[in-house]
């Protein structure tokens, strides 16, 4: 009997990381239906310990700018939101260095729950997330993407990319123009990136015929 009872746990254990892979329909009508399908999906493994996923918010009918970065942190994990904990607060303050606010844009994630420890996501974690972005992109129709960071840039193109090199420099995603810049959380860790960050978004704005409002 007790050897039974030994056993059990391990048992739990094993079906506790069962991944239940499904597919993932390529014709979503809103960014509620994708939202919904999320908050179900448990086909890579960060569904195991998240607490919410995080599908993003913020403008979804053709704004100038959609933000997008690498995956969840801790704040946004508990929270539901994107960009809600520090660097989500330096995100806010170059939004509005640009003239705008938050729910002018829209500010997404190439994955949408938390990887653990707020380590990159795996190269198969966001090959099974990216078609959310994809039809989130699709149907939000954004002027101008501004992929922040690396791995951000990665999920985007489809290859590895070094975001010193590539930040500043146009490219391309579904016929949208996209801007490469740093990441808001590198940004804390290096200030002194803040200027080529900031040069970075003024050419955002000049693409989209603004120029960034006077400081008071």
């Amino acid at each position: 009997m007790l050897e039974v009872l030994a056993k059990e746990p391990e048992a739990e254990a094993v079906k506790a990381v069962v991944v239940e892979t499904g597919p993932i329909p390529d014709d979503f009508q809103s960014l509620e239906a994708i939202a919904s399908h999320i908050s179900n999906c448990t086909n890579c493994g960060l569904c195991q310990e998240r607490n919410s996923t995080v599908p993003g918010e913020g403008n979804g009918d053709s704004p100038d700018i959609m933000f997008i970065g690498e995956g969840p942190g801790a704040e946004e994990d508990a929270q539901g939101r994107p960009f809600v904990g520090k660097a989500g607060k330096l995100l806010d303050k170059m939004i509005e260095a640009m003239g705008y606010k938050r729910e002018d844009v829209f500010i997404g994630n190439v994955v949408k729950c938390r990887p653990p420890a707020n380590r990159k996501p795996l190269p198969e974690e966001m090959e099974m997330c990216l078609p959310y972005l994809r039809q989130q992109i699709r149907l939000i129709k954004p002027k101008i993407i501004v992929g922040l960071g690396g791995t951000a840039m990665e999920g985007l193109l489809g290859k590895p990319v070094g975001i010193t090199r590539m930040r500043g420099v146009w490219q391309e995603y579904a016929g949208i123009k996209l801007m490469p810049t740093f990441h808001p959380s590198y940004l804390l860790r290096d200030p002194s990136k803040k200027k080529d960050a900031w040069a970075d978004l003024k050419m955002v704005l000049t693409e989209l015929g603004k120029e960034p409002p006077s400081r008071k």
